[in-house]
């Protein structure tokens, strides 16, 4: 809904309450020109909801309009209803039966039965009972609310946010349109958890635009990981980790969100329901939050008893992530337009050998701003962006790139050109003489051209892994076939993960 719902929603709540008190007229009571109004306003009203179970299967179908689409359709039933409010012989209630019906649908484009429409039909005045025991008036807005603008009741908007929004609509702009562009490729892996913990989707971009920007194989210093930034330890007990390939799923978007909304609904059942302390927990650590809530007297995060025990990172991060996840439930009151996102999922099958690297150039652009290599990257965690992947592989994608791979990928001289750079050599280049290898395994392997700067293989076909080598640059390198490396080596597909310092034995590699 727009960023004016919450008032317009009250105010319509407090109309409501008057109209169920009084006595509505008979319908023989209305003039012709009142029936012909009332019988417009059921029109546009039956259209709205129409409009919006179409959104719904936008949204199933993770169409970015869809959201738009409905939100713009509820608008319409709240206009309608106002409506309703000043015109002789309308009935209010139902009017507000079927806006309060479609609200409770869910945001996965799982519309009503038919059965259950026809059972609501059917039951006019239970809805209107059940409508008018929703007291206060208060807790009634906040039912008729949608699933996001309960974070607008949730937390509070204060000079620390308002700062923080500042700093996103500034310096840190970029990184917030970065993240939300992230965000609409992975929506339909991470949203689903959170709607099933009961958390709020705001609260989740929050976090992820301010942990990681969306970028899944981000790490820290600390050893933070994934797009949640999960400490090893306390992503165990929330079930990620290393799999049974040798995979971190820290750094999976599903995985990590499952086990952040899990980790926050703990630390909220702890903390009195409280989005700030659960957030000062995420970032400070749970112990510590823990402490302060318990010696807090029933104090919120704000006030400074509470505010001053926690570190200066965790004090800023607090209404970093609200201000994030307010921009992102009120971009039009800032000015502020995300971009739109084409994410609907699908299956890309490769038709030609290829790295995540070689598909990024050959792709394009696309009409985005910064092509797919991250957007490939995100949804393929497992796969390093110059692991060579066979033809017949699969990748996790959007319809539109797999329209692009098919136009330029697949073969043509764009799929040539992007192949060529991919395997270009640059220290070949010192000698004059082009070297361009195949990633294909059964095609012939040049002899790589020696410089200085191309290490020697130890005796006896051993070699020593260097910081930022990668199995697939080490393959290249002494011409090997990286399949025959990885598994000389015991090293596990997909991802084929080697660590500086190992010690290699170059099997199926040309002798230097």
């Amino acid at each position: 809904m727009s960023d004016s719902v919450l008032p317009r929603v009250a105010a319509l709540c407090f109309a409501t309450t008057l109209a169920l008190a009084a006595v509505v007229s008979p319908a023989h009571a209305a003039s012709k020109k009142d029936q012909a109004a009332v019988e417009a306003l059921n029109t546009r009203m039956a259209a709205a909801e129409q409009r919006y179970r179409g959104a719904l299967v936008r949204i199933g179908n993770a169409d970015p309009s869809g959201t738009a689409e409905s939100d713009a359709a509820l608008e319409d039933m709240e206009d309608v209803i106002a409506a309703c409010m000043q015109q002789k012989g309308c009935s209010v209630p139902t009017m507000l039966a079927t806006y309060k019906r479609l609200l409770k649908s869910q945001a996965d484009g799982e519309a009503q039965s038919a059965d259950d429409v026809a059972a609501d039909d059917e039951d006019d005045d239970h809805a209107i009972a059940a409508i008018a025991a929703d007291v206060p008036e208060a807790a009634r807005a906040a039912q008729l609310l949608s699933d996001d603008h309960r974070f607008d009741q949730m937390v509070q908007y204060n000079p620390a946010v308002q700062a923080g929004i500042r700093k996103w609509l500034t310096d840190m702009r970029p990184a917030l349109i970065g993240s939300y562009e992230n965000y609409q490729y992975m929506r339909h892996l991470m949203w689903p958890e959170f709607q099933r913990a009961g958390l709020p989707e705001a609260l989740l971009f929050g976090i992820m635009a301010k942990e990681s920007n969306g970028k899944v194989h981000v790490s820290s210093r600390a050893g933070a990981a994934g797009p949640m930034q999960f400490m090893y330890a306390t992503g165990k007990r929330f079930g990620l980790g290393p799999d049974g390939t040798g995979f971190d799923t820290r750094f999976d978007a599903r995985s990590s969100a499952e086990a952040s909304a899990a980790y926050l609904n703990e630390r909220m059942g702890q903390l009195n329901r409280s989005i700030e302390l659960a957030l000062a927990a995420y970032n400070g650590g749970e112990g510590r939050a823990l402490r302060v809530y318990n010696g807090a007297n029933g104090q919120g995060f704000w006030d400074a008893s509470v505010y001053n025990q926690f570190p200066a990172e965790t004090r800023d991060y607090v209404p970093m992530v609200i201000a994030a996840a307010w921009l992102f439930l009120h971009p039009k009151q800032y000015g502020l337009t995300f971009p739109k996102v084409e994410a609907k999922p699908a299956m890309l099958k490769l038709t030609r050998a290829a790295s995540i690297y070689e598909l990024t150039i050959c792709l394009g652009n696309g009409g985005t701003r910064d092509g797919y290599m991250r957007a490939l990257r995100n949804l393929n965690p497992r796969y390093e962006a110059d692991s060579w992947l066979p033809a017949g592989a699969t990748l996790n994608a959007t319809t539109k790139i797999v329209g692009l791979y098919g136009r330029h990928c697949a073969q043509g001289p764009r799929a040539d050109l992007a192949h060529q750079l991919v395997m270009s050599d640059a220290a070949s280049a010192v000698r004059g003489v082009s070297s361009i290898a195949t990633a294909e395994a059964t095609a012939p392997r040049p002899t790589p051209v020696a410089s200085a700067d191309t290490p020697k293989p130890a005796k006896a076909g051993k070699y020593k892994v260097r910081g930022g080598e990668t199995l697939t640059a080490i393959s290249k390198k002494f011409s090997c076939d990286m399949r025959e490396l990885a598994e000389a080596n015991r090293i596990k597909a997909p991802r084929y993960a080697i660590r500086p310092g190992q010690t290699l034995t170059l099997e199926g590699c040309t002798a230097n």
